[in-house]
């Protein structure tokens, strides 16, 4: 089982680890802190380095409990390799930012207006999401785009913590989607604390304070069902 760093250390640039499944011109390694696709965040870029060789990363996806590594071309070395890998710092930074952004826009219409989230995905500085709403206008854009904006302003906090999942649960509201996609066999939860806001089960990467988001713009908003509708926002 590949151990995750990205989700105890969002901030990690650099690794080492070691190689365990090469596969042409897919590895696994024993430790990552390349975040795998997952949850509407797309999976980091980078680089891994093998004895002065540097292989460009262009996928990243977990499979059972193994994460896999796509290159750019097939591996010249075997089972048992070091390796060192670089994050690509701008790309991951940029989709935390987005993230969190995401998070924040959730947690707002979730206490303002009630509403479970139905779907949601990003690329770096863009992204969408989905809520149970019947109705949808440009001044309703417009108030949440405000609100979200002063909660990024507030400099709230944000903390990440791995909670027994009969202790997760019994915290109230803690799946925000409309359906719990958290299997029954995972025991261990993710969770993400933006302190004052929002609290929910999530394994994707934020940054450490809201401030760091930015600002955010509604960019566009449509209907996507009867009680289902769309908010499209850019990070600034």
């Amino acid at each position: 089982m590949t151990e995750l760093l990205c989700q105890s250390d969002a901030h990690l640039k650099e690794f080492d680890a070691t190689v365990t499944v090469v596969n042409n011109d897919q590895v696994v390694l024993d430790r990552t802190a390349f975040y795998p696709r997952g949850g509407g965040q797309p999976s980091d870029h980078g680089t891994l380095g093998v004895d002065g060789t540097a292989y460009r990363v262009l996928e990243v996806k977990k499979q059972g409990g193994e994460v896999w590594h796509k290159l750019d071309r097939a591996a010249a070395f075997a089972v048992g390799a070091h390796v060192r890998g670089l994050i690509d710092w701008e790309r991951r930074y940029k989709l935390m930012r987005t993230h969190t952004a995401l998070h924040i826009l959730c947690g707002t219409i979730f206490r303002d207006y009630g509403v479970s989230v139905t779907g949601g995905d990003m690329e770096p500085l863009s992204a969408r999401m989905d809520f149970e709403l019947e109705r949808m206008s440009t001044d309703f854009a417009q108030k949440v785009e405000e609100k979200v904006n002063a909660e990024i302003a507030a400099a709230r906090e944000i903390r990440v913590k791995v909670l027994p999942r009969e202790e997760a649960f019994q915290i109230p509201d803690l799946i925000r989607t409309k359906i719990n996609l958290l299997p029954p066999d995972i025991l261990q939860v993710r969770t993400v604390e933006i302190v004052g806001l929002d609290l929910q089960a999530d394994g994707g990467t934020h940054v450490a304070n809201t401030r760091e988001v930015g600002r955010i713009k509604i960019v566009g908003h449509e209907s996507k069902g009867k009680i289902n509708k769309r908010l499209r926002i850019a990070v600034e």
